[in-house]
Parts: structure tokens; sequence; C-alpha cells
């Protein structure tokens, strides 16, 4: 039987959780309002102002929560990547969930409010920044740390050049026949570069000096 302390402890709880779920629930909206501005004008064209308006938020909440406009971009960024996920489990099958990925990422159609915010921002001096770091902490070092031998960080730094090198492809070219492709062709293709791009170098390899 619920007591009145129990009672009172129940109804002073209640306002912070309700606190809580109100603030979870305005991040969640400025996220949200921030991707989809991001991908339709670019970095360069989005104001913290118009984020909070899309948002329906005040602007000082937008500040408190995430202090800057490019740090609000480099979260977007975290929460959005499935890059992480793909690049995880037995290193022996890494170059076909890799190539898999980048499968998905061709056919595509329309593209992901990600894929529209990274292709309209990626010029921009800041987002290069973030790009980077973001590429060191999803997929760089992930990787190395799945491959043994040496030279880790040189392939798993090719293996992201073939990730990452689908974005200007798809800003300067129709891609139409690449979607109109066997994707388990692609698939076997994408999976034989990967595992080239990751093998350790030859044991006789001329830079070794032997």
């Amino acid at each position: 039987m619920e007591t009145r302390a129990d009672a009172g402890t129940r109804a002073e709880g209640a306002p912070a959780e309700r606190r809580k779920r109100d603030r979870e629930a305005t991040r969640r909206r400025i996220l949200d309002a921030a991707r989809d501005l991001f991908g339709e004008h670019g970095y360069d064209g989005v104001t913290v102002r118009m984020i909070a308006a899309a948002a329906e938020a005040n602007m000082a909440l937008v500040n408190r929560y995430f202090g800057t406009k490019a740090a609000l971009f480099g979260e977007i960024l975290e929460g959005e990547s499935v890059l992480r996920g793909v690049i995880a489990g037995d290193a022996a099958g890494l170059p076909r969930r890799l190539a898999e990925h980048v499968v998905r990422q061709i056919g595509r159609k329309p593209e992901s409010p990600m894929t529209r915010m990274l292709d309209r921002s990626a010029g921009h001096p800041e987002v290069k920044q973030i790009l980077s770091r973001y590429l060191e902490d999803v997929a760089v070092e992930p990787m190395i740390a799945q491959l043994d031998g040496p030279d880790a960080r040189a392939r798993a730094l090719l293996a992201s050049a073939l990730i990452m090198g689908g974005g200007p492809v798809r800003r300067l070219l129709d891609l139409t026949d690449l979607r109109a492709a066997d994707p388990a062709d692609l698939t076997g293709r994408l999976t034989a570069m990967f595992t080239a791009a990751l093998a350790p170098p030859p044991s006789g390899d001329a830079s070794s000096g032997g």
C-alpha cells in the first residue's frame, strides 16, 4: 500500500521526468531540423537561427545543448553513421561488409538526408575538420584494430578512401549504369578491391629492404 511519503516522492519525481523527456525531445527536434537544413542548403547556408526556427526551439537551447553549429554537425554525423556497425565483426568478413555497404549507398535513391548533408557541405573548412575526426573515429581506427601485420594505418586509410570516394563520384556523375548493374557482381568486385586494400604487404616487398 502506497504511503503519503511514497506519493510525495513520486509527485516530486514526476516534474523531473517530464523535464528530462522534454529536453530529449527538444534535442531530437533540433538534430532532425539541422540534418534536413544542412542537406538542403549545405553547412554554409544554414544558421543557428534557421535551425532553432525549424525545430520550434529557442536559439539559446541550441547553443546550450550543442555549443556551436560545428559541434551540432558533428553530433549528427555520429548519430546517423552506420559505418562503425559495418566495420564491427570478424576481421575475415570485413572486406565483404564494406563492399555491401558501398553497394547499398550506390543503390539508395532518393539520397538519404545524411548523404545530401555531406554532399552539400564537404567543401567547407570547418566541415573538413569534422569529417577528418569522424573518419578517424568511425572508420580508420576501428579498421586498424582489426588488422594484423605492418602498415595497418596505411591499409585502413586506403580502404577509407574507397568508401568515401563514392561521394565525389555521386556528385559529378550519373550513377544510373551502376544502379542498373547486378548488385552481386558489384559486391564481388568491391570485395576484391577492399581485400587488396586491407591485405598486408607481401613479405618480399621492396619497401622492407629485402
